[in-house]
Formats: structure tokens, C-alpha cells, sequence
């Protein structure tokens, strides 16, 4: 049976579409679709079942989105050659994806869903994880899943000051501003990006550039759906409510949990006194009531708080812990606190405090990228990591969770475009979150920082970083800088925001709310730029600039180039010439070929190692030049001459032969020179006869008097013979 195919044309303005085509492939989905834009090609689909399972009180999303191999006709690298866990890119994409679509259905719908997005074909212009959100939300519209509206997401960039709509790898590169923007049509839900300093004013006209792009896409949804007829929204079992308890438990706790909100504390302590008030609720029930109605308890509790903490900062401006809107944590620093690292601070913000390190290495050391879309390499890197106890709690460690990957990411787009180019290491930051109670990605950034600077790496300039929150009835609002976890929690919106003194370097915005508009969008941006520049003064009053030199212990790096033809002379048979040289010297050596040179770079703790590397260097690639006079020493005694060395490149060895000694008839080699003798000697090149380099001392020594005459007497004879066998050649044969 030919397949029924429905298909929407998605108009860019500058002659690219992307088409929108369902009916074809995976149709035992709930939902399934095919995006196309040039030759890339992305299947999404979703499903749902059609019950939640006992106990489960949220909703279960898998956002799954993957590249496969066979879509740029590549195979898998290394030795198992299968797709295997995502790489870091996928996990980011699921996360862009899963950020917009999750707060869209329905607060009680608890089926276990799982939407799934593959790259099927590749296209080298097309950055295809741009086109995910579009193709997640567009399968949902073709199923029966409760599903609040259609989204989208596209990606912008600023070339030349020009914006750019899904723009291709190689405009990227030459782009000031990168970023992904998820919305709906009537309001935006997510932001993240990176940017190369640019301003509050202007990263909000990239974000209005993107929501009108994302509304042609939505209506373009609506437009399929059409076409293949909307499907009845299926029926699921909604949550059980008892109006009754609620209003009690409102009733009872309201004014407590406002009291408390009230008080100032400590996040623990905090969390200890709302924890009383609701065990003072289950103290109600007996054991048997308890079973039927904890859960209920549990929720209508938790509405009581978050009510009780926002209408506090609404009416009284107060927060949590006490501050103002607009007031930041304390803050203190500290450098060098690691002793073994490469570089190390400390950033403690209130109750989060970040701990990271440098690592300062070859290009050896660089992250290797290998993916269907791209096969790069990093030379900047940045890990974070998130322990149970930063929290308080005991809980088993599973491997890098999707959300230390998106945070290290964050940290990392904030901080590499002040890497400076000519920074000749690969070099990797840790941050290990000791403590957490909000915007730990932030803290990673101001503790990166300062790690980097006391490293010597010479940052463009220093990058901090604020987290800001959105509390609103939809008439009243209050932005929030430098937000707790509790307001994360409860709040309308966490937007962070990375940057100089002169502007934005990276940001991440997820708003819970429908609707934001962009006059509060602008107004946080402008508060979160105070709030960054009041945290940045607190960076540099604890390191103002950059150590101008690495510390003792870590390696020192020197990178010198040299000509194509002797990579492999450094290299020697099987690398003995360089593992040698690294095991004699301490240091570790690293040749890559560009351009048809060899750039070596040479990393290494002690600086007589590396001085005795950059010798052998010279050693190998030193070319005398015809007619220059250089410095020898006798290394060696012949019957007919001395192999000496020249002092400007040890190792580097020529035949000094026995007639170019002195001008002086010379019998025995040892009449003139002997081993450890140092004098200078002219060089001629290449002997045509011999085919071998030639040397001489007695050309650079003045002619012994009477010398020329003898010279011009043999001369005189020389010719005077030549003259005679001519004549005899030139005299016609005698006939018998």
C-alpha cells in the first residue's frame, strides 16, 4: 500500500526551506515526523502509554536525540563499531529540547513518554540540532498526546551585524553571537548561547529575531495538522484532589511558612522549620489515614510554601535569606589554594562554593571531538562536577549526569573566548561544587576564573557570572539577582548570564511562565549586569591580573617550527631519536605537521631540559650556508683528516679533510689539530666530485709569504704541459 504523504514548506526568506513530511516512516508512533533542510534529515517521533504507572507523582519525558554515523557516511571510531552512550553534543540537544517541551504538558499527566529524534542524513551546512525543537514538537502535533501548544527553536547568529536564521558551521565560525532560542508563538521559554561581549540590548534583538522565525514555524505545524486531520486528545486518569484537605492544610500552614520565610535562615535550618510544620499536619492522620493521604499532604503543603515565600518578596520585598531584590550574597575568595595543581581558587557565594583547577598541557592533551556532524578537537575544556554532598545528601554516584554536562558547557562558552589564540597549551578547568544552594554553573564561572589567572593563562579579560529569577502574579513582578535554590524552585524564570566588564560572553534563560514579556526580559538583563559587574570587582581585589609566569611546578611550554624535510630526522627510526630526547630531558615532545612544516611542542617543568630539546632541535635542522665561516670542534682522528662538529649545533658532524688543514704540506693529521681542538673553518657546500660536504681551515688562515709564487710556478708548469699534449693532439698525423 502506497503511503498517504503529508508534507508543509517552511520559507527561511533567503532561498532555504525546510520541509515538514509525515505518513511515510514510523507510523505505529503516537506521533512521527521528517524535517528536512538541504540533504539533513531528522525522524522524530513520540510515544506515550496509556496509563501512568502506581506511584508515580511527575512526569516521566525521555528527550532522546542522536547522530548516527551512517547519516555522513562515516563508521563509529574506536574498536566497537556501534553507536554507543551520546556524546556531550546529544546530551546538550536533549536538554535544549527537553527544557521547552517538559512545562507543556499537563501537571498531572504522569504517562511514561519518550520522544526521540535521529539524524538520518547529513548535510555540512546545516547544523542540525537546530532543527530538533521543531521536529520534537511537531510529532507531538501529530499525536494524541495532551500537549499544551506548538513550539519551536531555531538558532541565530550575528555575522557582519547581520542576524542569520539555522546558520551553517562556516558562518559560525566567523560569528559574534550564537544562539538558541525556544519559544512558542506568543512567548519565549528558553534561551542559551554564547557571545563575544556584546550587549544587553543587543542580545534581546537576537532573541526577537529568533521568536519571529519560530512563529513561521509554528503556524507551519498548525498547517500540517490540518492537512492530516487533528487527532482527539486522549483521555488519562487525572490526579486524584480533595479540595477539602487542601483549603485546611492553606488554612493551617499559610501563615507559618510566611513567618518562617520570613526569618532569615539558613537553607538547612530553613528547611527543618517548614519540615516541622508539616509534620505538625501528618500528626493529624493516623498511620492508616497517613497511607491514603500522604501524598496529597505532601502536595498541598508544598502549594501552601510556594505561595507563602512569593507573595512575601511580591508584597514585602524580602527574600528568603533577607536580602533586597537586588542584593548579592557575600562573597569570598581565594587563589593558589591547591598546591599541586596548575592553578586553583576557591569562589564561595553565600551557601554555594565552587573549587577549581587547572591543567596545563600539549595538544596531546586536547578533547578529541568525533562525530557525525564534526571532528574537531578542543584546546579548551571545562568539567563539572556536582556530589551529593553539596547538597547534603547520600545518594549512589551514576556516572556524569545530563545536567553536570549542560552546566559544564555553560561554564565553559563563558570562559573560551577569552582564551587567548596564541595560548600554546590545551588547557582544562575543573570545578567540583562543594556546597550548592543556587547557580552553582556561576560560581563555576568566577572560580574558573580566577584558576585560569593564577595558572598564568593570559585571560583576555576576567569572566564572572549571576544567576537572576522572575517571581509574578501576572500583574506584579520582582527580579530577583543572585537567586537561591529555593527560588530556582519556586520561582518564574532562572536566567543566567556570563560576561565582562564590556559585555555578555554566554547565557542560559529557562521561564516557566507564559507570556514573559520583553520588557521584563530587559529589565532582568540590566539587573543582572549590575550584579555581575559588582561580583566581578569582588574577582579582581582577589587577583587583578594574571601571573605572569606558570608556577615552579607546572610545565613550561615552547613552541618552535621547523622545515617539513626534518620531522622525521627529529623523529628517528621507530621515535628513538624522540623518546630518547624526552627520557633524557624530562619533557614531553609533541610534532604535528601543518602546512607542510613541523610545529613541535615542547612541554616540560624544568628549563635546562627544555633549553638541552631546543639544542637537538637546532642540532638537527642546522644547514650551513656556502661561503659562512662557523666554529668546529675535532671529535674524531682519521688517517686522512678530522671529523669535527660545529659548536652551533652539537651532533652535526663533517669531514675536515687532511689537504685543507693548512697551506703547509701536513704528513700527519696531529701535526695541526687534535681531538677537543676549537678553531673556525669556511664551508663550501657540496663537493661535485665527492658528493660530499667540504670544509677548510686554511681558508680562513692568511697564505704563508712566498706561498703565491710557488703556487703560480706549478701553475706556470701545470699549463705549460697542457700546452704541450695539446700541441701534440692539434699536429696532423705523419703518414708512413
Amino acid at each position: 500500500m502506497i503511503p498517504e504523504v503529508k508534507q508543509e514548506i517552511i520559507d527561511l526568506g533567503d532561498g532555504r526551506t525546510i520541509s515538514l513530511e509525515t505518513g511515510k516512516l514510523a507510523k505505529q508512533a503516537d506521533g512521527s515526523v521528517v524535517v528536512r533542510m538541504g540533504d539533513a534529515m531528522l525522524l522524530a517521533t513520540v510515544v506515550s502509554a496509556r496509563s501512568a504507572n502506581p506511584g508515580i507523582d511527575f512526569l516521566p519525558l525521555t528527550v532522546d536525540y542522536r547522530e548516527k554515523f551512517a547519516a555522513a557516511g562515516r563508521f563509529p571510531g574506536g574498536f566497537f563499531k556501534r553507536e554507543a552512550r551520546p556524546s556531550d553534543r546529544e546530551v546538550l540537544t536533549m536538554r535544549l529540547v527537553d527544557r521547552v517541551l517538559r512545562p507543556l504538558f499537563p501537571k498531572d499527566y504522569h504517562a511514561e513518554t519518550q520522544v526521540m529524534i535521529q539524524l538520518m542524513s547529513n548535510d555540512d551546512n546545516v547544523m542540525p540540532d537546530a532543527l530538533a525543537g521543531l521536529a520534537a514538537s511537531a510529532c507531538i502535533q501529530l499525536s494524541d498526546i495532551p500537549f499544551e501548544y506548538p513550539i519551536s527553536e531555531v538558532r541565530v547568529a550575528r555575522v557582519n551585524g547581520e542576524f542569520i536564521v539555522n546558520p551553517s558551521r562556516a558562518q559560525l565560525e566567523t560569528a559574534d553571537m550564537d544562539i538558541m532560542v525556544g519559544a512558542s508563538e506568543d512567548s519565549v521559554a528558553m534561551v542559551e548561547g554564547e557571545m563575544l561581549e556584546v550587549s544587553e540590548q543587543e542580545m534581546a534583538e537576537a532573541i526577537k529575531v529568533a521568536h519571529q522565525a519560530i512563529k513561521v514555524q509554528v503556524e507551519a505545524q498548525k498547517r500540517l495538522v490540518e492537512k492530516v486531520g487533528k487527532k482527539e486528545v486522549r483521555e488519562y486518569e487525572l490526579e486524584v484532589e480533595d479540595l477539602e484537605l487542601e483549603a485546611k492544610i492553606h488554612d493551617f500552614a499559610y501563615d507559618k511558612c510566611y513567618a518562617v520565610a520570613k526569618e532569615d535562615t539558613s537553607k538547612q535550618e530553613r528547611g527543618e522549620k517548614f519540615s516541622l510544620i508539616k509534620e505538625e499536619i501528618s500528626a493529624w492522620y493516623s498511620e492508616e489515614e497517613l497511607e491514603e493521604k500522604a501524598e496529597l499532604i505532601s502536595k498541598y503543603f508544598a502549594k501552601s510554601q510556594k505561595e507563602a515565600v512569593r507573595n512575601l518578596i511580591l508584597d514585602e520585598n524580602i527574600r528568603l535569606d533577607g536580602r533586597k531584590t537586588t542584593d548579592i550574597r557575600p562573597i569570598w575568595c581565594e587563589v593558589d589554594y591547591l598546591p599541586s595543581t596548575h592553578g586553583s581558587s576557591i569562589f564561595t557565594r553565600g551557601e554555594t562554593q565552587a573549587l577549581a583547577s587547572v591543567t596545563l598541557g600539549t595538544s596531546k592533551q586536547a578533547n578529541v571531538i568525533d562525530l557525525p556532524t564534526e571532528q574537531s578537537e578542543e584546546r579548551f575544556y571545562l568539567h563539572y562536577n556536582f556530589p551529593p554532598f553539596s547538597t547534603g545528601e547520600a545518594r549512589p554516584l551514576r556516572g556524569t549526569s545530563r545536567r553536570e554536562v549542560g552546566h559544564g558547557n555553560l561554564a565553559q562558552r563563558a570562559l573560551k573566548n577569552m582564551i587567548p589564540d596564541e595560548c600554546p597549551y590545551t588547557v582544562r578547568v575543573v570545578s567540583e561544587v562543594l556546597e550548592s544552594n543556587g547557580s552553582s554553573s556561576m560560581a563555576t564561572v568566577c572560580a574558573g576564573t580566577m584558576a585560569l589567572m593564577d595558572a598564568g593563562v593570559q585571560l583576555k579579560k576576567p569572566v564572572s557570572g549571576i544567576a537572576m529569577g522572575l517571581i509574578t502574579d501576572g500583574e506584579k513582578y520582582a527580579v530577583l539577582s543572585d537567586i537561591l535554590g529555593d527560588e530556582d524552585h519556586l520561582g518564574d524564570m532562572d536566567f543566567k548570564v556570563t560576561g565582562t566588564e564590556n559585555g555578555i560572553t554566554a547565557c542560559q534563560m529557562d521561564i516557566k511562565i507564559k507570556g514573559l514579556s520583553y520588557e521584563i526580559l530587559e529589565n532582568a538583563l540590566a539587573q543582572a549586569r549590575d550584579g555581575r559587574l559588582h561580583i566581578l570587582g569582588k574577582l579582581t581585589d582577589t587577583i587583578a591580573t594574571p601571573s605572569e609566569q606558570v608556577k615552579a611546578h607546572a610545565p613550561k611550554m615552547v613552541s618552535v617550527t621547523i622545515p617539513g624535510d626534518y620531522i622525521g630526522a627529529l623523529i628517528g627510526p621507530g621515535g628513538k631519536v624522540i623518546q630518547e630526547l624526552q627520557k633524557t630531558t624530562n619533557t614531553e615532545i609533541v610534532i604535528e605537521e601543518v602546512d607542510d612544516k613541523g610545529v613541535v611542542e615542547i612541554l616540560g617543568t624544568d628549563q635546562a631540559g627544555i633549553d638541552a630539546v631546543l639544542a637537538k632541535i637546532d642540532s638537527i635542522t642546522f644547514k650551513p650556508v656556502k661561503g659562512e665561516v662557523y666554529e668546529v670542534k675535532v671529535i674524531k682522528l682519521l688517517d686522512f683528516g678530522a671529523v669535527v662538529e660545529y659548536t652551533q649545533a652539537p651532533g652535526n658532524e663533517v669531514l675536515l679533510h687532511i689537504s685543507e688543514l693548512a697551506w703547509e704540506r701536513t704528513n700527519s693529521v696531529t701535526d695541526v689539530v687534535n681531538i677537543g681542538d676549537v678553531f673556525e673553518v669556511k664551508y663550501f657546500g657540496v663537493d661535485p666530485k665527492t658528493r660530499k660536504e667540504k670544509v677548510s681551515r686554511k681558508a680562513v688562515l692568511p697564505k704563508p709569504e712566498g706561498y703565491v709564487e710557488r703556487e703560480r710556478s706549478s701553475d706556470n708548469r701545470h699549463r705549460s704541459n697542457n700546452d704541450r699534449r695539446g700541441g701534440d693532439r692539434d699536429r696532423k698525423p705523419r703518414r708512413d
